[in-house]
């Protein structure tokens, strides 16, 4: 049999039409979460839910994340990543039209909801180690570029569901408006199938993510290679994505009502509001692999905490310039989930390995993260406000940073890596 012809690869050595694919696949990997919290309200009514319950909607997911990673992992090890990409935008339209679907005259009632967003959850999760994986085998020494490219695919999604569901919701009702995202999966799945060559072998080197001239703090050499599980630097990474993702989780979950309650802005204008918070994440994920050709890992993260920041510590201090805050905020969200995947696939330069130690920091943070929608929910059911859930999003911020400031710093004795 003719092995199939390598497309002509971009200038700089992308596979342009690869990348369209990878980006089409990241569009996907966060919409049908945020495209909840602009209609949570109306869900909850309808489907009577308290507060903490309708969390669920946009923390069940990332329970998946933590709980389906480690089978996850070992699947894909496997596997075809093509086929898993592809079953895992199967799951993830499905789940989605699932979840919008009124069944109660089956006597499902808000059961085919929750149903639903467990199928997603699983589909995300699957996407969420492959798409990684794609990067580091098949763009070897762009790895942090595509990684930026990666995670401004996801918030594209993000912004476009978080701005236009509640705005569509008034025209159609919440389910069709929540089901109309499943168009996001379909363009995806068929590009990708189209184009995404089958059993595409690995580039030569793309096994090594250090060929992309940026060694992590103390990167270990081949042939002295112990289990992620007893690095030190690994369980400082689940910690800092811990603390990450919870609070972007917790936010992300109720921050049309956050701007609501601490800054005035009125429930029909609150989902556009928030979506500042994912559209400037767009330019977080582009700006990581410009700071790292001027500044170290330290001095970039150290800029990334500072506006991160900005967003809890802002509500509570001066709300009235929430646009300004849930702006820094945005860049800083989606640049520190570029720093921490980048610390990974520059740490653990084998395929093996950053595999285990993707899976063990995802299983890990999310299964936090999983938790803080909820929480934030009960907390404000509590206490009747949203000042103390925005507290404790700052307190697990500053802590993160402390993390964070660690990590990225060049451990004693190791030189600069060449530029």
């Amino acid at each position: 049999m003719t092995p199939p012809r390598r497309r002509p690869a971009f200038r700089g050595g992308i596979d342009g039409v690869l990348l369209v694919a990878v980006l089409l696949v990241a569009v996907n990997l966060r919409a049908p979460i945020t495209s909840v919290p602009p209609v949570v309200t109306d869900v909850a009514a309808d489907l009577h839910l308290t507060a903490a319950a309708a969390g669920l909607l946009t923390g069940i997911p990332v329970l998946c994340f933590a709980l389906a990673t480690p089978a996850v992992a070992g699947l894909l090890g496997r596997s075809s990543l093509r086929t898993a990409i592809a079953i895992a935008l199967a799951l993830i339209l499905t789940g989605t039209l699932l979840r919008s679907a009124d069944l109660s005259g089956f006597g499902l009632g808000y059961g085919s909801t929750f149903a639903g967003t467990v199928l997603l959850g699983l589909g995300i999760t699957t996407a969420n180690l492959a798409v990684p994986m794609i990067a580091q085998r098949d763009f070897p020494g762009h790895v942090r570029t595509v990684t930026g490219l990666y995670t401004a695919a996801i918030n594209v999604g993000t912004v476009a569901t978080t701005a236009l569901t509640a705005p569509l919701a008034g025209l159609v009702g919440w389910r069709w408006a929540l089901a109309s995202w499943g168009v996001l999966a379909v363009v995806a799945l068929v590009w990708w199938w189209r184009v995404v060559p089958h059993d595409a072998p690995a580039r030569p080197g793309a096994t090594k993510a250090a060929a992309s001239g940026v060694v992590g703090p103390g990167a270990t050499a081949p042939g002295a290679e112990r289990s992620v599980l007893a690095t030190p630097f690994t369980w400082g990474l689940c910690a800092m994505f811990a603390l990450q993702s919870s609070s972007f989780y917790a936010l992300t979950a109720w921050l049309p009502l956050i701007l609501e309650g601490l800054a005035g802005i009125p429930r029909s204008a609150s989902g556009g509001a928030a979506s500042l918070f994912q559209g400037f994440a767009i330019v977080g994920g582009l700006a990581v692999p410009l700071a790292a050709r001027r500044f170290s890992g330290r001095q970039s993260f150290a800029a990334v905490a500072v506006l991160w920041l900005a967003l809890p510590a802002g509500l509570l201090v001066a709300p009235e310039a929430w646009a300004v805050w849930a702006s820094m905020a945005g860049i800083a969200q989606a640049a520190n989930f570029v720093v921490i995947f980048t610390l990974v696939a520059h740490r653990f330069p084998t395929a093996a390995r950053a595999r285990a130690a993707s899976a063990t920091v995802q299983t890990v943070g999310y299964s936090f993260a999983a938790l803080a929608p909820t929480a934030a929910g009960a907390l404000h059911t509590l206490t009747g406000t949203w000042t103390t859930p925005v507290a404790i999003v700052l307190g697990a911020l500053l802590v993160m940073t402390g993390i964070g400031l660690v990590l990225t710093g060049r451990p004693r004795g190791q030189q600069p890596t060449a530029r």
